[in-house]
């Protein structure tokens, strides 16, 4: 079979000519197939230079025709402007054009008010389609790489939503996020309208409708103090949240991610970016509630799918508690057998009570060590579960552990970012302020309260040091 390439200026009288020749040729011969390029003039001497640089080919005219050798692979066969094409059709077949110069030229025009007509329609097909825009931080992270499938493959916004993808990162990573963009649009996601690469701050957040913080701290406590690394994380904050501000929608939802310093992020992009809605900002816990619910599971020789409601409290990345007295277990294969929707409560399944307390919750630095060493699957996977349920609602019934601007509830002082438990429902979420916990577990909400007070202390504290006249306005 032979396939030509014909390719020219949509203004070109010889281009003309060749694509009705060739046209004629495939309407005739079975084994004829003809597909035709093209270019706006103003656009057609770049492309002929790319497309001759990529084959090693001469060529500097209107139109270029080269045939693919589909039988046998390889780069094109080059066979010239529209002279050698004549003779070709010639040669092999016996037939020629015999199109008068001022047919031609008539033909060129029509070809050149056709092109501009479909480029005009295409401008508004996709001035139609308003892609939700995403950016990701620190996109040359592993968490990103695995993220970006989950979220173009339609499970997170839903089959009808496009997207729009922005990584960015500093210029030292230009060359991963590249790598990453051209991977992603090799994959071709239906859903996936663009994905592009930032490496200049200023130009961060535009139309954002979603941000994702994925900024992290590689913590070494023997080289550093903790309040460099907070001042760190508070330097990284104070940049975006002013350029989150100026840049993004009005009702841009952030979400902080990581293994560092997950609380004090969302908090510092609200003291920095006080016209940010407090609602919108929240930190993800899920990694550690998975973490969690692994744990359990293979405690009990069950499916971690089975646990439900374990609460993450507290501090996400650093000092936070596990509670159990809400955790459910469904499809136990234990002597009691009920309905697939019956639950049983975990900590009645557990008869190994001294596991829990000796190895589960005082232990819970090995769940954070699961966490925390993990190449990026699991908080990927956390970052689009949580994304998933604030546009289309958590299970019902189901408990979250998200990271939210404190009003009070179970008695955790006011404004500070406290993981708790939320479902998520019309696009919002709501802390179970009606659950209830045992008086021991408000003392441990206090202690773990008080350390995340003293975190932002400390930060702000370092912001009072490094920024003495811009600090009283951001600490009111």
């Amino acid at each position: 079979m032979a396939k030509l390439v014909v390719a020219g200026k949509a203004d070109c009288p010889y281009y003309a000519k060749a694509e009705l020749l060739a046209d004629y040729l495939q309407a005739n011969l079975p084994d004829f197939r003809v597909h035709k390029i093209t270019q706006h003039p103003d656009k057609w001497e770049q492309w002929l230079h790319d497309i001759c640089e990529t084959n090693g080919w001469e060529h500097r005219q209107s139109p270029i025709i080269w045939r693919e050798l589909l039988d046998r692979g390889g780069k094109g066969l080059l066979l010239g402007g529209v002279n050698d094409f004549l003779e070709y059709a010639q040669h092999y077949y016996g037939i020629t054009s015999m199109m008068l110069s001022e047919e031609m030229l008539d033909i060129a025009e029509e070809n050149l008010q056709a092109y501009i007509e479909t480029e005009k329609e295409e401008e508004e097909i996709k001035s139609l389609i308003k892609p939700l825009q995403i950016w990701i931080t620190s996109a040359s992270a592993p968490t990103c790489y695995q993220l970006i499938p989950l979220l173009a493959n339609g499970e997170v916004f839903g089959m009808t939503t496009d997207i729009s993808i922005h990584l960015l990162d500093s210029d030292l990573f230009k060359e991963v996020l590249c790598g990453i963009v051209m991977e992603a649009e090799d994959m071709a996601f239906p859903l996936l309208h663009s994905i592009s690469a930032h490496t200049e701050i200023d130009e961060a957040f535009i139309q954002a409708d979603i941000i994702i913080v994925l900024d992290d701290v590689l913590l070494n406590r023997e080289a550093q103090s903790i309040g460099n690394y907070i001042r760190e994380v508070s330097d990284i904050c104070r940049v975006y949240a002013p350029l989150i501000e100026k840049n993004a929608k009005s009702e841009v939802r952030v979400i902080s991610s990581g293994k560092t310093f997950v609380n004090l992020k969302a908090m510092m992009i609200m003291t920095y970016g006080p016209s940010i809605k407090t609602e919108n900002v929240i930190a993800v816990a899920t990694s550690w509630e998975c973490a969690a619910k692994a744990s359990l599971a293979r405690k009990l020789n069950t499916n971690a799918a089975g646990v439900k409601d374990v609460i993450v409290w507290g501090n996400i990345t650093d000092c936070n508690y596990i509670d159990l007295s809400h955790a459910k277990l469904y499809g136990y294969d234990c002597a009691v057998w009920g309905p697939a929707n019956f639950p049983r409560p975990v900590l009645n399944m557990i008869y190994d009570s001294e596991w829990i307390h000796s190895e589960f919750l005082s232990a819970q630095s090995s769940l954070n060590s699961r966490v925390s060493h993990c190449v990026g699957m699991l908080p990927a996977h956390a970052v689009a579960t949580v994304l998933r349920y604030w546009y289309h609602g958590s299970p019902p019934g189901e408990i979250v552990s998200v990271g939210v601007f404190t009003k009070g509830q179970f008695c955790v002082p006011d404004g500070i970012v406290f993981s708790m438990p939320v479902r998520f429902q019309n696009g919002n979420w709501k802390v179970i302020t009606e659950l209830e916990i045992s008086e021991k577990t408000r003392e441990v909400l206090g202690h773990l309260a008080h350390e995340l007070i003293q975190e932002k202390l400390i930060a702000l504290r370092e912001v009072k040091e490094m920024h003495p006249y811009g600090a009283d306005e951001i600490t009111s």
